[in-house]
Parts: C-alpha cells; structure tokens; sequence
C-alpha cells in the first residue's frame, strides 16, 4: 500500500489506514524508531505492562514473601538513632 508524506505544520506525517492500525494493533500512543533506512512503528510499552500476571504467578509460586523478615521489628537504628 502506498500513501504520501503530507506537511503538518513544520512537519510532515503520513496518514495510516484504519484496517493497518487494526491489525498492527497500534493505540494511540506508538514509539518510532529508525532501523537502517526504514522508519520501524510500533506500539508504546507501558510502564508496568505484565507485572499483574507476574504478581500471580508469584503468588502462585508462593514466591511473593517479604525479602526483609525483619521489617515489622524494631532495629539498631530504631533504637539507638531515632529521636522520638
């Protein structure tokens, strides 16, 4: 399919059919990257993207445990540092 770089003021752009969106699956934010003389679209990442099903699988794997074990204790510092 061939489209035209069209000026969008200092600019220019190209308009992307709908059905290319749609199977490319292309939202409304994309990053753009240039590999060798191709322009490369794809969508954005979000932050965060899979850490629920990550999350599950932890818990699932009951590997979701507190790395600290001595979080809810008091410590030196606690003690002996902290004005209250």
């Amino acid at each position: 399919m061939k489209t035209r770089i069209i000026r969008i003021g200092n600019s220019q752009g190209i308009r992307i059919p709908k059905v290319l969106i749609e199977q490319s699956g292309l939202g409304e934010e994309v990053e753009l990257e240039v590999q060798d003389t191709q322009i490369v679209i794809r969508p954005a990442e979000r932050p965060r993207q899979g850490w629920d099903e990550a999350f599950r699988s932890m818990a699932e794997h009951e590997d979701d445990r507190l790395l600290d074990e001595n979080l809810t204790g008091q410590t030196y510092w606690d003690e002996d540092e902290w004005q209250w």
